[in-house]
């Protein structure tokens, strides 16, 4: 009995999906819990996984195709008929070769797939059927022409991300056009819708990062043989900030819902994290509530995770306030754009030695420079300036954020 290959069940804030990758294709034994079939969302790469040992009977959807939740992708076949296929073909080779003779060879190969077969320049003879009485249908003759197409670009080379830029030898007057990524369309999509509906302003500072530095260099041995080899960075003192400051000023982790503001009673910060299928937003829930070593573990946790494309919708959906870090690339200044429904984010700078004006003398030290942009519906100027110069006080004098004060 054949068993249905379903898509995931979406969340909510997640309509539809597109079918990324096959791993599979008719005819492949499959083992159970192995993975058949890649599904993009907004948000996420979705993996499906086989159900039970079988082999893949029928692809529904092919690559490309658009899926809801639920909907069906294929069906998986029993297990026995991964052995049966080749014991079966050499008693179907005569049939096959009195086939043109006899002129009824549509009793192997159905008009749908020999027409596919035609257009697609294959041997209809070639083809390897999946159908009862090892008939080719037509998703066989799909298959089989698509196999075609890509051998080519496979010999040439290991076939690359939808969404990684090509190379073009010097001198090559030449254009490639490929699908947007639903990720990198829904991006695209919320930075437009964000600079369309919101009063976006930006103000920037710059903090002195010696004290944080010289404290990281301190006790960052110590820190990382104390919490089982999680790393201090830099990130966790500047979510703890923006925890504080978010605190002291509520507007600017609220949001606006109609004609209503929503304040939250709670710290869920979005940290920006660069992966190979763009950037993307996991979140920290409740971060008021963690230490310095749980905001570095879970700020790793999301790196790799990310790296290896295993963030859930879950990890991403949400958030009251956004850090973003350009620095980790070299940006010295930019004006990052505010993640709606939420109504700020702070965008981090690469630490530049600069001299400074201290108590009358001209010193070098550690300087970054700081970039809050809020939406001015909701957030007054005052609010805004006096919001980073609360994270920059913090960051200059760490100890305020062990002392609460």
């Amino acid at each position: 009995m054949a068993i249905e290959i379903k898509a995931p069940t979406f969340p909510e804030s997640v309509a539809d999906g597109t079918v990324a990758t096959w791993h599979k294709k008719p005819g492949d034994a499959v083992k159970r819990d192995e993975l058949i079939v890649d599904i993009e969302t907004d948000k996420v790469v979705m993996e499906v996984l086989a159900e039970a040992d079988g082999v893949l009977a029928e692809i529904v959807k092919n690559e490309g195709d658009t899926v809801l939740s639920g909907e069906l992708l294929g069906k998986l076949g029993a297990p026995g008929a991964a052995a049966a296929a080749p014991a079966a073909a050499p008693a179907a080779a005569a049939p096959a070769a009195a086939a043109p003779a006899a002129g009824d060879d549509d009793a192997i190969l159905s008009p749908a797939a020999r027409k596919i077969a035609e257009e697609g320049g294959i041997d209809p003879n070639s083809i390897v059927g999946t159908g009862k009485g090892g008939r080719v249908t037509k998703e066989d003759a799909v298959a089989a022409v698509a196999a075609k197409k890509s051998a080519p670009a496979a010999a040439a080379k290991p076939a690359a991300p939808a969404a990684e830029a090509p190379v073009f030898a010097a001198g090559d007057r030449v254009e490639k056009r490929v699908p947007m990524t639903r990720l990198r369309a829904k991006v695209a999509e919320r930075l437009v819708e964000a600079q369309s509906t919101m009063a976006m302003l930006t103000t920037f500072n710059e903090v002195d990062m010696h004290e944080v530095m010289a404290l990281r260099s301190k006790y960052k041995d110590l820190f990382e043989k104390t919490h089982n080899g999680v790393r201090l960075g830099f990130m966790s003192f500047f979510v703890k900030a923006a925890v504080e400051a978010l605190k002291r000023f509520p507007a600017v982790n609220a949001s606006i819902d109609g004609n209503d503001i929503v304040y939250h009673g709670y710290q869920d910060i979005g940290v920006a994290v660069s992966s190979d299928r763009g950037l993307v937003v996991p979140v920290l829930r409740n971060a008021e509530l963690m230490s310095l070593a749980e905001v570095e573990n879970g700020i790793a946790t999301f790196g790799k995770k990310a790296r290896d494309g295993k963030l859930s919708i879950e990890e991403m959906t949400g958030g009251t306030f956004t850090i973003t870090n350009g620095g980790t690339f070299g940006s010295m200044m930019s004006t990052p754009i505010v993640n709606p429904p939420q109504a700020a984010i702070l965008g981090m700078h690469n630490i530049i030695q600069r001299p400074v004006a201290i108590n009358g003398q001209v010193v070098i030290r550690p300087m970054m420079y700081l970039a809050l942009s809020y939406d001015h519906r909701l957030i007054d100027g005052k609010e805004a300036v006096s919001f980073l110069v609360t994270i920059k006080n913090l960051l200059e004098d760490p100890a305020r954020l062990l002392l609460d004060i």
